[in-house]
Formats: C-alpha cells, sequence, structure tokens
C-alpha cells in the first residue's frame, strides 16, 4: 500500500533519512509543557523511538525513529497525556514566546496567554506557504520577534505623573535609549527616541508614571536560506482587539497574495509593502480606536 507523505508531514511525521523512519514533531504552545505531558512524551519516545528526543529551535519537540506502522499508535500513547502531533508544510506553525510578565520581571505582556490565543486562532490553518508567529515580552527580545512572519514585542507606553515624582533620577539611569532628562525637578521624556520598554516604570519607587501595556508589530521577518527583518507599520499598539484584527489582516493577505510556495516576506516585495502596509493602516484606523 502506497504510503502518504504529504499528509503524514501535515500531521508532523517528518521522513527520515532511514527508510520508514519519521522523526514526529508534537504541538507545543509558547514553549510550555506540563509535567504530565513530558512524562508521557518521554515514555513514548523509550516505547516506541530510540529512547531520546530533540529540542527544535522553535520550542518544540521532536520523537525520532518513529516506525510507519507504529504511527497510530504513537499518536494514541500521546493523546493519553494530553500531548498532540504538530504540523509541518505550508500552514501556521506552532507559536513561540519567551515567559513574559507572569514569570519575568522585564515582562511587559502576558506572552502565554497570547501564544495560545494565536494557537487556537490560526494554527494548522492551510497556506500558499509556512507562516511563523513569534512573541517576545519586551525589548530584550529573548525570541528574536522580527525573525518571524508576523513578530510580536511587548512594551509599554508612559506617561510622567508630576504629583508622585520625586526626582530621584532612577528613571533617568534605567532608560537606555537616552529618553529621559531630569533638570530643575522636572522629568522631560522624548517620546522619539522611547522604545517602550518599560524600565523607566518598573524602576520607579513612587508609581510617578501612568503605564498602558501594548504591542509593537513586525511584519515579514524571515531567518533560512534568506534574512530580512520584520518591519514594524503602526509602532505601538494598546488595543488587544485591533491587535487581533491585524493579525487577521496579515494572514488573510497572505493567503489573498501569495503564490504557492512564497514565503509571507517574498510576497510582500513582489506585491508591494506600500500596498501591505495601507491595507494595515485601514484596519488600525477602523472602528476601535487606539488609546
Amino acid at each position: 500500500m502506497a504510503v502518504d507523505y504529504a499528509t503524514l508531514k501535515k500531521g508532523g511525521f517528518m521522513r527520515q533519512k532511514q527508510k520508514n523512519h519519521f522523526s514526529l514533531r508534537l504541538r507545543v504552545v509558547g514553549g510550555n509543557l506540563t509535567a504530565e505531558q513530558l512524562a508521557k512524551i518521554a515514555e513514548v519516545a523509550a516505547q516506541f523511538g530510540d529512547g531520546h528526543v530533540h529540542l527544535t529551535s522553535r520550542q518544540s519537540v521532536e520523537i525520532p525513529f518513529v516506525k510507519l506502522e507504529d504511527i497510530d499508535a504513537v499518536k494514541a500513547a500521546l493523546a493519553e497525556g494530553g500531548v498532540e502531533p504538530g504540523v509541518c508544510g505550508p500552514r501556521v506553525r506552532t507559536v513561540t514566546a519567551c515567559q513574559g510578565e507572569a514569570i519575568c520581571p522585564s515582562g511587559c505582556i502576558d506572552t502565554y496567554a497570547l501564544a495560545k490565543e494565536l494557537d487556537e486562532r490560526y494554527f494548522a490553518r492551510e497556506l500558499p506557504h509556512k507562516f511563523k508567529f513569534g512573541i517576545t515580552g519586551c525589548q530584550n527580545n529573548c525570541l528574536k520577534s522580527e525573525e518571524n512572519d508576523l513578530g510580536i514585542k511587548g512594551g509599554i507606553k508612559v506617561q510622567w505623573k508630576k504629583e508622585n515624582c520625586i526626582a530621584c533620577g532612577v528613571c533617568v539611569k534605567a532608560c537606555r535609549s537616552g529618553a529621559i532628562t531630569l533638570q530643575d525637578g522636572e522629568i522631560t521624556l522624548d517620546e522619539s527616541k522611547c522604545n517602550f520598554c518599560g524600565r523607566c516604570c518598573k524602576s520607579c519607587p513612587t508609581e510617578a508614571w501612568d503605564e498602558t501595556h501594548g504591542y509593537i508589530v513586525s511584519f515579514g521577518g524571515l531567518f533560512g536560506n534568506s534574512i530580512c527583518k520584520g518591519e514594524p507599520i503602526i509602532p505601538f499598539i494598546a488595543d488587544h482587539e485591533k491587535l487581533m484584527q491585524l493579525c487577521d489582516a496579515a494572514v488573510q493577505f497572505f493567503a489573498d497574495n501569495a503564490k504557492a510556495g512564497e514565503r509571507f516576506r517574498f510576497c510582500l516585495e513582489r506585491v508591494g509593502f506600500d500596498k501591505f502596509r495601507e491595507k494595515m493602516e485601514e484596519v488600525y484606523h477602523g472602528s476601535i480606536s487606539d488609546q
């Protein structure tokens, strides 16, 4: 009987150079696995693989040396521990994320919650080529958001509250972009230099900054045979629903305009980044206003 390799690959089973053996990529959202899931993965790797797993560059886990005849048994065994196969090929891949504000002191957004939301919204959606989301919690950029087709970076827009300020100068020292100055007891924020890192408000001992947490989004990143840095269009997005609308519009633009086998970046270059920018700005300036 002929083996449908395309369907197997779609379901996360990638052919190895060893005949009738596959490396199974698992669905890992935002880099998080429970202890129960890890235990089941180890059990399956020992029983159906060669006893080891591979940690991929995109926070997933792969179980190599799965035999063709064991594929159904492997899927059933993994399901017992709440583990699902991932995907490969021309579709939305697993969403990656750093630990974000839930754990990291530098984090500005809840990266894992956002990763789960994006995963539920887009995972495995069929597209002309692979499409990758990456979420990083702050300007430290652990996840290198600009390498992704659509990258999201957490940020904080700040506004000085004079009545709370004691002119200690801590925020001036904390700011790495030189956006804050202190003179005669007055703080001045140069918004053109601010990169929304949030170090000023996080370091302030008297809560002298109003905070608006939001997102910095880049489009068209690529890191492989060709390397391109994703480009932002809207400097700062404070409204979560607006972020989702922009993600929807970007994925749909790719689906509508890309040729089969064409990455998002190359689609944007061929169709015209100005056309894409116009579409994103149209969505952004729609009915829901940004703060």
